[in-house]
C-alpha cells in the first residue's frame, strides 16, 4: 500500500505538470511567474499537510502514560494527571532505664514496636491540582497522616491547600518523620501537642522561594469522629532561606492561637490532635523514646480557656556539615479561682478543676549539629528538610550514607503560677489548697543529651541508632523515684538512660 506522504507527493506532481501545460503552449512570461507562484503555494500547502500527517503518526504512537521511578512507580499521563503510591515502615526497639526506687508499673525496661506504618498516594490533576493521602495502620489502629488537595495556579506566587496537615508549628514538626535526623523531635512539640488538624492555610513565596509567608486556619483537631464544637486555631509561619557563606540558612518564625473546645455539660470530648479536652489543659512529654508511655514531666489538667505558642527556627547547612536549633514559648490563659460554671458549661470530672494563680508560661528547645561522613548534604527545600540523597549506594557497590548527629534538647514545665495553683469547685466558686506534695509535682523540666548515628544503605532506607541521658528535675513522679528524699518534690533531680534503635523504609 502506498503512504499518505507517498500520495500527497503524487497529488502534487500532477498538480505541476497540469498547470505546467499551459506553459509549453504559450511562452508568455507573465504567465511563467503566475505559475511559479501558484508552484510555490503548492509547495507551501504540502509542507503543512506533511506537519499534521508526521503529528498525527506521533500522537497514534504516544503512550497513554509513562512511568518513571521515584522510590515506588510514578505514572505520568495527559493533561497534568501523576499517580504515584507512598508509604513508610518505622520499627523501633531500645530500652529505657527505671529511675531511683520508681516501680509504678513495667512499662520501662525493653520494649520493641511499629512507630509508623503508612500507605497512601499522592499526585496531580488537570488545573495545576495536588493530592496526597496517607493512612497509618500502626498499633492496630486505623488512624491519617496527611490528607490534603492542594491549587498552585500556574506562574503566579501563591499557592493553596486544604485538608489534614501540620498547623504550620515548627521546622522539625512539619518535616517528614523520615528526613529528621533522630528517632523523636524534640521535647517540646510533644509537650506542646504540635500536631496535624483539619484546615486551609495559603502561602506566598518569592521568585526564588527564599521567602515565603503561610497562614491558616483549623478545627481544634484532626480527622477523627469527634463533634468539636468551636475549637480552632488560627497559625502563621514565615520562613527567610537565603545562600550566604557558601552555605544554606534558614530563619523562621511561627505563631499559633489556639481557642479550646467548650466544655460540653460535663461529657469529656475525647479528639485527636486536640490541644485540650474541653477546657482542660495538659502539656507533658515523654523521655525522648515512644518506648515508654510513662512522662516525667507533666502539669497535669488545670482549667485554661485557650493558649498561644510562638517560636523561632534557625538552621544551616555547609557542605556535609549542618546545624538546627528552634525554641518555642507557650502561654495558657487560665481560669480562677472563684469562677462558676453551669448547664453546658460544665467541666468534666465534677466540675472540679485546678486553676493557676494567672496565665501559666512554658518553654522548650532545642540544638542540634550533624555531619556526613560519607561527603552527603542534609537536604533543604521550601523551609523544610528533605530526604539526603546517598552519594554511593550500596546497590552501586557502594556503602550508603553514614552520619553522625548529637543534640541538647530542653523542656520546662515548671510554672509558680501552676504550683501555687488552688482546686476550684465550679459550681460553688470554692477554692481550696491542694496538699503541698501535689502542688509541687506539677510540670517539672527535662534535660535530655543525645548521641545519633545513622545509615543510609540507599535513598529510601535508613538504620537509626540513638542514645539520650535525660535529666528530669521535679515532676508528679519525682516523689516515687526518690520517696525519703528530704528535698522538696520540685527540687529533687535524677537521671533516665535511653538506647533506640530504628529501621526506616519508605517510599
Amino acid at each position: 500500500m502506498f503512504s499518505k506522504k507517498s500520495l500527497l507527493a503524487g497529488a502534487a506532481v500532477a498538480a505541476v505538470m497540469t498547470a505546467a501545460s499551459p506553459v509549453f503552449a504559450q511562452s508568455n512570461d507573465a504567465e511563467l511567474q503566475q505559475l511559479r507562484s501558484e508552484v510555490q503555494a503548492l509547495k507551501e500547502q504540502l509542507a503543512a499537510i506533511s506537519a499534521k500527517v508526521d503529528a498525527a503518526d506521533k500522537a497514534a504512537k504516544k503512550p497513554a502514560g509513562e512511568i518513571k521511578w521515584k522510590g515506588a512507580p510514578e505514572t505520568v499521563g495527559e493533561d497534568g494527571w501523576t499517580f504515584k503510591p507512598r508509604g513508610r515502615i518505622h520499627m523501633d526497639t531500645g530500652f529505657v532505664s527505671t529511675p531511683g526506687e520508681f516501680a509504678e508499673n513495667r512499662n520501662l525496661g525493653i520494649a520493641t514496636r511499629i512507630r509508623r506504618v503508612r500507605l497512601g498516594a499522592e499526585g496531580t490533576m488537570p488545573g495545576n491540582l495536588g493530592y496526597k493521602i496517607d493512612v497509618d495502620l500502626n498499633n492496630n489502629n486505623i488512624g491519617f497522616g496527611d490528607v490534603w488537595f492542594t491549587y498552585n495556579p500556574k506562574n503566579a506566587p501563591v499557592n493553596f491547600r486544604i485538608g489534614n496537615f501540620e498547623s504550620l508549628n515548627s521546622l522539625e514538626q512539619i518535616s517528614s518523620s523520615n528526613n529528621i535526623a533522630f528517632i523523636e523531635r524534640g521535647a517540646f512539640n510533644e509537650g506542646f501537642i504540635n500536631a496535624r488538624r483539619l484546615g486551609a492555610a495559603v502561602v506566598w513565596h518569592n521568585k526564588d522561594d527564599s521567602l515565603r509567608l503561610e497562614t491558616g486556619l483549623f478545627a481544634g483537631h484532626a480527622i477523627d469522629a469527634s463533634i468539636d464544637n468551636d475549637g480552632w486555631i488560627a497559625a502563621t509561619r514565615a520562613v527567610y532561606s537565603p545562600k550566604l557563606l557558601g552555605g544554606q540558612f534558614h530563619l523562621g518564625l511561627n505563631y499559633q492561637y489556639r481557642d479550646f473546645a467548650s466544655n460540653n455539660k460535663g461529657v469529656a470530648n475525647p479528639t485527636t490532635g486536640s490541644a485540650s479536652q474541653n477546657q482542660l489543659a495538659r502539656y507533658r512529654a515523654r523521655p525522648s523514646s515512644q518506648l515508654t508511655d510513662q512522662r516525667f514531666v507533666d502539669t497535669g489538667n488545670f482549667a485554661a480557656k485557650n493558649d498561644q505558642i510562638i517560636g523561632a527556627e534557625f538552621a544551616g547547612v555547609f557542605s556535609s556539615f549542618y546545624f538546627a536549633s528552634e525554641v518555642q514559648w507557650l502561654r495558657a490563659n487560665g481560669y480562677a479561682a472563684g469562677d462558676r460554671a453551669t448547664g453546658l458549661d460544665v467541666f468534666a470530672g465534677g466540675n472540679s478543676a485546678v486553676v493557676p494563680t494567672g496565665d501559666v508560661g512554658f518553654f522548650g528547645g532545642y540544638g542540634e549539629v550533624g555531619y556526613f561522613l560519607t561527603g552527603e548534604t542534609r537536604a533543604y527545600s521550601k523551609g523544610l528538610w528533605g530526604r539526603t540523597k546517598v552519594l554511593k549506594p550500596i546497590g552501586s557497590g557502594g556503602s550508603g550514607a553514614f552520619q553522625i548527629a548529637a543534640r541538647v534538647d530542653y523542656l520546662d514545665l515548671d510554672n509558680s503560677k501552676l504550683k501555687n495553683g488552688l482546686t476550684n469547685n465550679f459550681t460553688t466558686g470554692f477554692a481550696s489548697l491542694a496538699s503541698l506534695d501535689d502542688r509541687l509535682g506539677r510540670g517539672g523540666t527535662q534535660l535530655t543529651y543525645q548521641i545519633g548515628v545513622n545509615w543510609y544503605p540507599m535513598d529510601y532506607m535508613r538504620f537509626m541508632l540513638n542514645y539520650s541521658r535525660v535529666n528530669v528535675e521535679g515532676g508528679p513522679l519525682a516523689s516515687k523515684v526518690y520517696p525519703v528524699s528530704l528535698l522538696p518534690i520540685d527540687q529533687r533531680k535524677y537521671g533516665i538512660d535511653v538506647l533506640a534503635a530504628r529501621m526506616q523504609v519508605e517510599f
